[in-house]
C-alpha cells in the first residue's frame, strides 16, 4: 500500500493504519532530529521530538494535501520546525537540568549509535556537519543521510532548488576544509643529512 493509499484510509477513519505510516518514517525522522540536535548537545531529546513530530502530523493529517508536497517532505518539514522551535525555546530560557525533567542516560555499549560513534572518522565527519550553519546542516543531512532529492529538500527548507544546490556546495566545502587537517598526510622532504645515510 502506498503512502497516499494509507493516508486516504486514515482520513476515512481507519486510524490504526497510522502506525504503519509511522513505521515507514520513524527511523529516518529520528536520525534527522538527532543530527539537528547534536550541535546543541540536546540529542537526548531526539526521541521526544520525533514522537512530537508524529503527533503533530497525525493531528494535521486532515489538512495534508498531496498536490502541495509528498508526505515525506511534509513530515520532514514538521520535524524541522519542531526541532527549531525547541532550540529557540531552549535558547530563550535555559532550564536547569533538575527542572527540565530530562534524565540523562549513559549510552549503552550495545546501542546502535554508540557502535557507530566508535569510529573516529564518523565522529569527525559528524562534528564537521554539526559545525555547519543550520540550513547547510539540514540540507546535507537530508541529502546524504536521508537520500532526498533536491526538490524535496527545497520544499522542506522553503528554498529554491538552486539555493539548495548552493547550500550543499558550501556545506561540502566547509566539511572538507574542517576535515583536511585530520586526513592530510604531511610530505616530508628528505634533508641533506638523510641522503648520506
Amino acid at each position: 500500500m502506498t503512502d497516499s493509499q494509507l493516508i486516504r484510509e486514515i482520513k476515512e477513519g481507519n486510524l490504526e493504519l497510522y502506525s504503519e505510516l509511522m513505521s515507514r518514517y520513524q527511523r529516518k525522522i529520528l536520525a534527522f532530529v538527532y543530527h539537528m540536535l547534536k550541535s546543541s548537545n540536546m540529542e537526548l531529546l531526539a526521541e521526544d521530538l520525533c514522537s512530537e513530530t508524529f503527533y503533530k502530523a497525525f493531528r494535521s493529517l486532515h489538512s495534508f494535501r498531496e498536490v502541495d508536497a509528498s508526505f515525506s517532505t511534509w513530515l520532514y518539514t514538521i520535524a524541522r520546525n519542531t526541532v527549531l522551535s525547541e532550540l529557540r525555546k531552549q535558547r530563550s530560557g535555559s532550564v536547569p537540568l533538575e527542572e527540565s525533567g530530562i534524565v540523562p542516560i549513559a549510552p549503552s555499549e550495545n546501542a546502535p549509535e554508540y557502535a557507530v560513534l566508535r569510529s573516529e572518522r564518523v565522529m569527525l565527519v559528524r562534528d564537521a556537519i554539526n559545525n555547519l550553519p543550520e540550513k547547510q546542516r539540514s540540507a546535507i543531512i537530508l541529502r546524504e543521510y536521508d537520500q532526498l532529492d533536491y526538490q524535496e529538500i527545497a520544499n522542506i527548507l522553503g528554498q529554491s532548488v538552486s539555493s539548495v544546490k548552493s547550500l550543499l556546495f558550501r556545506a561540502r566545502s566547509s566539511v572538507k576544509t574542517q576535515l583536511e587537517p585530520y586526513f592530510f598526510e604531511p610530505v616530508y622532504e628528505p634533508y641533506e643529512g638523510m641522503k648520506n645515510r
